[in-house]
């Protein structure tokens, strides 16, 4: 079977080999990754002011408790310590997903009696999300960031 096996043909079978696995690499890997999206549309113009990012989340580690996140049946809740009070109660949160922007969840809501905010669960699909919580009190911002898996 081998005997009419020579040096040429173990070059092309070399070659086509090799081809096929670059066509392999390029065709059988695209199709396999996962959406990637940009962070901002903004990207430039969010970096500028991000110090301000920084300090909204240096005052809030110096504070002595932060609101937490809590998952329920019903949804996710929010819920800030009785030493915080926002002004005019008023709160922004960001569920921001990383590998699709479509999912991403943005409010600015008031916070009820309780000091609570309750994100229902239809809004929130299964995924890695981080939470931004941000609010200001005594004129001074604050952020507190979480990393949620929500099933």
């Amino acid at each position: 079977m081998f005997k009419k096996f020579n040096w040429g043909h173990g070059v092309a079978l070399a070659l086509g080999l090799f081809i096929a696995f670059i066509l392999f690499m390029v065709f059988g890997f695209t199709y396999g990754q996962q959406n990637s999206e940009l962070v901002s549309d903004d990207y430039y113009g969010d970096e500028l002011v991000y110090q301000e990012v920084i300090d909204a989340k240096n005052n809030a580690d110096a504070l002595a408790a932060i609101p937490k996140y809590q998952e329920l049946k019903e949804g996710m809740k929010i819920t800030f310590p009785g030493t915080i009070i926002p002004e005019d109660k008023h709160v922004k949160f960001e569920l921001f997903r990383t590998d699709d922007a479509n999912l991403d969840v943005k409010k600015e809501v008031d916070v009820d009696a309780n000091n609570e905010i309750l994100i229902p669960k239809q809004v929130i699909s299964k995924g890695s999300y981080t939470l931004k919580i941000k609010w200001s009190q005594n004129k001074k911002p604050y952020q507190v960031d979480y990393d949620v898996l929500w099933k």
